[in-house]
């Protein structure tokens, strides 16, 4: 991604204008509900994502959680209270802006078992075998090398830890509008389809590799100046 600030800035302003209440209604379009958006800081709802992987996790008291990709905190701070005040959740952002985002709201709201950390994924500043679980919203999909973060994730996770990552994946021709277009021509540079993916996760030495929800969209839908199908996919996989 060229300008990642850049890019959270062009979807804060799109979910806007979709929506010119707030984000709330964005979050419930994908999996969030009513109860666990009141349950967080406010600041943390950027109406931004494509699942809910805190709810797919089974995430316990206790455990550690990495979230790759955190930008406001909102994964993080639900992951948090799943875990509780003998857990610890670490947010993971290469945008500098997002992470003092969600910085200042975890002081503002005294979250006392989270972390968050400016780095790439592909080069995470974490021990190896040092978390339990790791989730991701909606972003190893801008990533180049989707084995090596997939690798990193692998790295830090302990013997018989898990990932749960929702995320977007393409099939089909898009239309050269859709490449342009300052949101989704950004993201479909990386893009990959379904099973590349899914080979992605497999070539990182994870195993039992599952798809535990599946959707599919065509940016018309938002636009009829797009052309294109995405697929919503939450995975598990096992280390």
């Amino acid at each position: 991604m060229k300008d990642p600030q850049q890019y959270y800035r062009n979807v804060e302003q799109n979910a806007r204008s979709h929506d010119p209440t707030n984000h709330v209604t964005q979050s419930k379009s994908i999996g969030y509900t009513e109860k666990e958006l009141q349950s967080i800081p406010e600041e943390a709802i950027m109406g931004m994502g494509c699942g809910n992987p805190t709810a797919l996790a089974k995430l316990q008291e206790g455990q550690t959680v990495l979230d790759l990709g955190c930008g406001g905190g909102l994964d993080v701070f639900l992951a948090a209270l799943k875990v509780g005040p003998k857990g610890y959740v670490i947010g993971i952002d290469v945008t500098e802006e997002m992470i003092h985002r969600a910085k200042t709201t975890s002081r503002k709201r005294d979250f006392r078992n989270v972390e968050f950390i400016v780095s790439k994924m592909e080069n995470l500043p974490l021990k190896d075998n040092s978390v339990d679980v790791v989730i991701s919203n909606c972003v190893i999909n801008h990533a180049l090398d989707k084995i090596k973060v997939f690798q990193e994730a692998l790295r830090c996770l302990r013997t018989g830890g898990r990932i749960l990552i929702s995320d977007l994946v393409v099939q089909g021709k898009f239309s050269e509008d859709a490449f342009r277009d300052e949101i989704w021509g950004t993201w479909l540079s990386n893009a990959v389809g379904k099973q590349d993916y899914l080979n992605a996760i497999e070539l990182a030495g994870f195993k039992d590799i599952t798809i535990v929800t599946e959707s599919s969209f065509y940016l018309s839908e938002a636009d009829d100046r797009l052309k294109g199908k995405i697929i919503s996919i939450s995975i598990e996989a096992l280390k």
